[in-house]
């Protein structure tokens, strides 16, 4: 057994048979790090395509920067985002999280990651509109500090092999890998990257492919019935 215990062995175990089926997913999309935090925060209940049409218009009119969001009225940015949906929301979160980058850290995205993950995280769940996925996604993809995100498709999968309870919070599920798996932005990165792929290929919300599933071996502890 490793020094993680059992549940990190079960981890890794899982970790395998994901990379195995689907192979390096390659992730965060994105030119620069403000693109990554950009795309982390209108990514929220929209698909990503949608996303990048509003980054192409961002980046077409030359406003793809903390300084230049930050001048801009709300209005005018809400209309540019207005491919990702919710956008006069999604405008406000988006100018939120500029303000507390340009108003704390002067624009520099370099100097609020060196405030480190402790620090850092609490302030960014401070940002109004910024929850604790989001606030993850920027730290692990755009500042490659090591927090796990956790998202609807590691929940689903997760519940339904009896790995967490069904009110577990985002933060237990989070401590669930950072607590058993070594402390590691490559691992974290492409973990939850390829939990995101088996939602969207298998572990579906309705009529799950249960059979072909790359953890079909696990398949006697998953409690959905078989389509």
């Amino acid at each position: 057994m490793s020094e993680y215990g059992r549940i990190g062995d079960q981890l890794m175990s899982i970790y395998r048979d994901l990379l195995a089926a689907f192979g390096p997913q390659n992730w965060w999309p994105g030119e620069s790090p403000f693109e990554v935090c950009v795309g982390a925060i209108l990514t929220q209940n929209t698909n990503w395509g949608n996303v990048e049409k509003a980054i192409t218009n961002l980046r077409d009119r030359d406003l793809l920067s903390p300084e230049a969001i930050y001048r801009l009225p709300r209005e005018s940015l809400a209309e540019i985002v207005q491919p990702a949906g919710y956008y006069n929301i999604k405008a406000g979160r988006l100018q939120n999280f500029v303000a507390f980058l340009v108003e704390r850290f002067g624009g520099d995205l370099d100097a609020m990651f060196a405030e480190g993950l402790e620090v850092l995280r609490p302030l960014l769940l401070g940002i109004k509109g910024i929850g604790p996925e989001t606030a993850d996604s920027i730290l692990l993809y755009a500042g490659r500090l090591p927090s796990f995100v956790v998202d609807v498709y590691t929940v689903r999968a997760l519940t339904r092999h009896d790995i967490i309870d069904r009110d577990a919070s985002y933060d237990e599920v989070r401590s669930l890998f950072m607590d058993h798996l070594p402390e590691d932005v490559g691992l974290y990165n492409q973990y939850h990257a390829l939990w995101v792929a088996l939602g969207k290929n298998y572990c579906k919300k309705t009529r799950p492919r249960c059979r072909e599933c790359p953890l079909a071996k696990d398949l006697a502890e998953c409690n959905v019935t078989i389509q």
